[in-house]
């Protein structure tokens, strides 16, 4: 009963998927793999910076699970985990590459500078290699980033919250 209420949840929550070509980094997506999972993260849950996870946004409500926590499963092959303050530049960047993430669609509400987001790692990377990436929240983006991005370029343009 609780997973059928968690997917029932998770249906009324998740914007529609995004459509772009970049089924990969489609940020604007939500999962729900895992949807009894909502609210704040397992213990077990830490950040770059070895601290618990904490918050990166719930206005507007981010993360693959929409519950503000930049957490990822196996479902999200884009690993949503890096907790961005977005910029203009980083915007008109992602959606030079096919996703737009400054358009509403659905119930995603598209984002503006200065809003708080769980970005692909990935292509938080081919940012910061071309000079755009926009300033992360070390105490919000997920271990496992470390798996796609080196930590001292996650500094470089950190801010731990």
């Amino acid at each position: 009963m609780v997973r059928l209420l968690g997917a029932i949840i998770c249906l009324l929550l998740a914007p529609q998927a995004a459509q772009s070509g970049d089924s990969q980094c489609g940020e604007a997506q939500g999962g729900c793999a895992d949807s009894e999972q909502v609210g704040s993260p397992a213990p077990a849950e830490r950040s770059v910076a070895d601290t618990e996870l904490q918050l990166c946004s719930l206005s507007p409500r981010t993360g693959w699970f929409r519950d503000g926590y930049c957490r990822t499963n196996a479902a999200d092959t884009g690993r949503h985990t890096v907790c961005a303050q977005v910029t203009q530049q980083f915007l008109t960047f992602t959606a030079a590459r096919g996703n737009d993430l400054s358009s509403p669609r659905g119930r995603f509400p598209g984002l503006k500078p200065g809003d708080r987001w769980c970005l692909c790692a990935v292509r938080w990377a081919e940012a910061y290699k071309a000079g755009k990436a926009p300033p992360v929240d070390l105490e919000a983006t997920h271990q496992r980033t470390l798996r796609y991005v080196n930590y001292e370029a996650l500094r470089s343009v950190g801010r731990s919250q």
